[in-house]
């Protein structure tokens, strides 16, 4: 049996789940375009862990969205991790943030391509088949009206998240289906933090580090 803590601060959803055996047991999530989540994370975290009647004494891993996300988001997560793996020597599971969004949608055929808002005309983005596998490398690029076309063209595209509004208004072909509404979220990295965990694929904890895929950016004040 494997009790994983999973955690998911990668866009403005923080999210906490408890899985057992792959399953979730437990979740406490809010989305909020205030980035609360160096106030809501460790709340979350305890409250999650009572719902499940667990305490940390009982987890076997923690599991984390590694990005592509938000700069600070990513960093409050990752942090909040490590430090959880090396109070209660717990090994270290890294979630694509772009995977777990992917397997929120249920396709018989076509692609998934979760996209995350990268700021201007830019996503974060990969491409899965209908079994949830990567197909395509995760980057970072500029939307334009040729913007996955090859996938188009051999039948149904599904393009989810943030960066779909913007997808939507450059991309028209007749097989492109949007939905902007779906969020990274802990629920989905059950499963995926089970089969890493079953598969003994840990992270180095020391030195591991979120896919930011993009510099920071400090934003000036206009006062």
């Amino acid at each position: 049996m494997a009790i994983i803590l999973n955690i998911e601060t990668a866009t403005t959803n923080c999210s906490v789940s408890i899985g057992k055996d792959g399953r979730t047991i437990s979740l406490r999530e809010q989305n909020s375009a205030s980035y609360s989540h160096s106030e809501d994370l460790h709340f979350f975290i305890k409250q999650a862990l009572k719902e499940a009647s667990l305490t940390t004494d009982d987890l076997d891993a923690i599991a984390v969205s590694k990005g592509p996300g938000s700069y600070t988001g990513l960093r409050i997560g990752v942090s909040a991790a490590k430090g959880l793996c090396f109070a209660l020597d717990l090994p270290l599971i890294g979630i694509s943030t772009l995977e777990s969004m992917a397997s929120q949608l249920k396709i018989k055929d076509g692609v998934v391509i979760p996209v995350l808002d990268a700021r201007r005309l830019e996503v974060y983005s990969a491409v899965y088949n209908s079994n949830y596998d990567r197909i395509r490398e995760t980057r970072i690029e500029e939307i334009k009206p040729n913007s996955f076309a090859q996938f188009a063209s051999q039948g149904k595209v599904y393009i989810i998240g943030s960066g779909a509004v913007k997808c939507r208004e450059i991309l028209e072909h007749p097989n492109f289906v949007f939905d902007d509404s779906t969020v990274p979220s802990a629920q989905e990295m059950s499963q995926l933090s089970y089969m890493k965990f079953r598969a003994n694929k840990f992270e180095n904890t020391a030195y591991f580090e979120p896919d930011y895929l993009k510099d920071f950016v400090s934003q000036q004040s206009k006062k």
